[in-house]
Formats: structure tokens, sequence, C-alpha cells
């Protein structure tokens, strides 16, 4: 006992004072009520209001403690998991409410009713690029519909150029559901993973390309995607459409579900997600990253254990980077024993700062999920409104 607590006494910490965490809180205050005060669902409603006013509370409450404690991937976690959550259960009354059910009928898709998601984005590129055309039965502007392109293509590409892969632990509206499984149990049941399937999402990838290229449809939403069972889906009205709802099924429990919770890994995230791959090209591009202190690394290898992503080996630790499918979720910052790894600005001498470098990662992190964490105040207010009438309607 006396040697851990002596090696946690040498680990640098990342905590910062009341008055400065405070400080640089009042910034994001601002932000966040910027971009959710003019949105809360059913304006001049009073339940709205106090939707509003809590969710505001709650999530300047988490990112003053995220600045204060210095344990970033904790919150973060939190508010990543509640965005996820929060989606369905706003995204799918409006659904029931909007076309009567979250099964969308062909005339449903046709009159470009359907809410474009950011993972059509490498199925639509090429067929953009080349034919001018959106492969996606969605709207182009926003106007009644959930996602519209031109906003999402816009969101993507700031948060591709703010964050990178960073996307798929800050951003992400459905990361958060295997990364709520993955943190149910203590200890993993299933430890050791094969590593040759990190190489399965960058096969996906080509794979949805090549083949919305050529059929001219988003084949990842048609038959791969575990998350249409939380949106919406194709209608089950015969045995094709039938098919594809079992499949959304399977991958849902287990890719979803079942694996995360045995392996403690983001498991659809790290080993089968194609828009996973895509983001980590653009890492290279992102001015953030994850690097290791070789001269503080004990080669403990906690942070190859505890990746959920697969995104560390034995060769990139002993560089002293991370793969290019690094989330920047910063579990592996808040759990070295030594504090040897740690945000880096990329350009800036490796002996620069980490707080200022996680400062500022954070902020922009938590700006693109407060972007897409509107979804918290309607969920809430829908949450009241079940208590109060009965229906979320």
């Amino acid at each position: 006992m006396a040697a851990i607590a002596q090696v946690k006494s040498r680990r640098p910490s990342l905590q910062l004072p009341v008055w400065k965490a405070l400080l640089l809180s009042l910034p994001m205050l601002l932000i966040s009520s910027f971009l959710w005060v003019p949105n809360l669902s059913g304006a001049g409603d009073s339940l709205a209001l106090i939707a509003g006013i809590i969710a505001l509370l709650g999530i300047n409450t988490i990112f003053f403690f995220m600045l204060y404690t210095g344990k970033t991937d904790r919150y973060r976690a939190v508010m990543f998991i509640i965005i996820a959550i929060a989606l369905p259960m706003d995204f799918i009354p409006w659904m029931i409410k909007t076309y009567g059910s979250m099964m969308l009928t062909d005339e449903i898709v046709y009159s470009g009713g359907a809410s474009f998601c950011p993972l059509t984005m490498p199925m639509i590129l090429i067929p953009a690029l080349v034919k001018r055309v959106i492969i996606f039965p969605g709207e182009l502007l926003p106007t009644m519909a959930h996602g519209a392109f031109s906003l999402m293509f816009i969101i993507w590409v700031a948060a591709s150029l703010s964050v990178g892969m960073g996307w798929c632990s800050w951003v992400c509206l459905y990361g958060g559901w295997d990364e709520f499984f993955s943190r149910l149990r203590r200890k993993p049941l299933i430890k050791n993973i094969d590593r040759r399937w990190i190489y399965l999402p960058f096969g996906m990838l080509l794979a949805i390309v090549v083949l919305s290229a050529i059929t001219f449809t988003p084949i990842y939403c048609e038959w791969f995607c575990p998350f249409k069972i939380a949106t919406e889906f194709q209608a089950p009205v015969n045995l094709l459409t039938s098919i594809q709802v079992g499949i959304f099924v399977v991958l849902f429990i287990g890719l979803v579900v079942v694996l995360p919770i045995l392996t403690r890994r983001r498991v659809q995230c790290g080993l089968f997600c194609p828009f996973g791959a895509l983001q980590s090209f653009l890492n290279k591009i992102n001015i953030f990253e994850v690097r290791v202190d070789l001269d503080k690394c004990s080669e403990c290898k906690q942070c190859l254990r505890t990746c959920p992503t697969f995104s560390l080996d034995e060769s990139s630790l002993k560089s002293g980077k991370t793969l290019i499918t690094c989330t920047k979720c910063s579990k592996c910052i808040d759990g070295c024993p030594k504090g040897a790894a740690y945000y880096h600005i990329k350009g800036t001498s490796l002996k620069a700062s980490p707080q200022t470098a996680r400062i500022l990662f954070v902020y922009a992190g938590f700006v693109l999920m407060l972007i897409f964490g509107g979804e918290i105040v309607n969920a809430l207010y829908r949450i009241f409104k079940l208590i109060t009438t009965g229906s979320m309607l």
C-alpha cells in the first residue's frame, strides 16, 4: 500500500484551483446559454424553461468538475452517455408525432423525411463529387427534418478540423451507447482480443464506399447500422426489410451491448464502425494528439489494457504516440500512474504545458458536445411532459 501511495504521489496532477476552474467555466456557461436557450422545446412552456435551466446547470457543472478535478475522461463519459441516451428519448417521440411511427415508409423516405445521419458521410462523398447527387434520401436544407445534409456537413467538417477522431468520443450521437455498456463491469471477462480485428473498420469503409458508389444507395444504412433500432428504420413490410431489421437488432445487441460488457472496450466503435475509420485519417490534419512521455513511462502497460478503442499497442507505446484511431477520450491520461500520457498540440515543444493543451482541447470537444447535446433539453422536456400529462408527444 505504501508503494502504491508513493506512485500516486509522484503522478503530476492536472487538477486546477477552484477559482481558476470557475473562471475558465464562465465562457462555457455563456456558450451553452447561447446555443441552447433560443431553441428550447415548446417555447413559452414553463416545463421547457425548467428543462433548459436544469440542463444548463447540469452540463456546466460537469464541465467545471472536468477542469477542477483534472479527470477529463470521467466527466466526458458522463456527458457523452447522457447525449446518446437523450437522442432516442427525443427523436423517437418526434418521429411518432410527425410520421405516426419510428418506422420509415417508402412515402416518408422518398419525400425527404428521413433525418440525415453523419455516419452516411463516407457513402455520399463519391456520388456527390462525381455525379453531384446526394444518395441519401433526406433533406438538403434544414426544414422539418431532425437533421439535414447541409447542416450536418458543416458540423462534420468543423468537428473534424477541431477534434479529428475525437468525434468518436466527444461528438458521436451513438458512441455513448457502447461507452455506457463498456463501463458496466469492473473487470473484463474477455481480455485477449486479436488485434487484427482493428483492420475490420477500414475494410468496412472501403466496402461501403465502393458499393454505395456503384449502387447509388447508402449500403451501411440499409444493412449494417447497429443504431437503427434506437432511431428509425425501414418498416418490415416484406422479407427483405424484415431481414434488414433483424440484422440491425443482432448487431446492436452483439456489438453495442454484449461485447462491450464482456470486454470493457468499445467494440462497435473500435472494431466495426467505418465512419470511425474515415475519421482516423482526419486525425492527421487535426492539431491535437495524445502523446506518451517516454522519460516518465514505466512501461506498466496500463494504457494498453484500458484503451477502449484499441488505439495503443507495443510499438506505438515505444514511439510515444497513439495510433491514428485514437479518439482522445483521455482514459489513458486519467489512468496513467506516472502522468506520462498527455494532450499535445502538434507543432509545439513536447515539453510544452500539457495542462494548456488539455484545456484547449476540452473546450473544443465540449463545445461540439453542446452543439449535438441540445437533445438533452428536449429529452428532459419530454420526461416532464410524460410525468405531468402521461405522454411524451
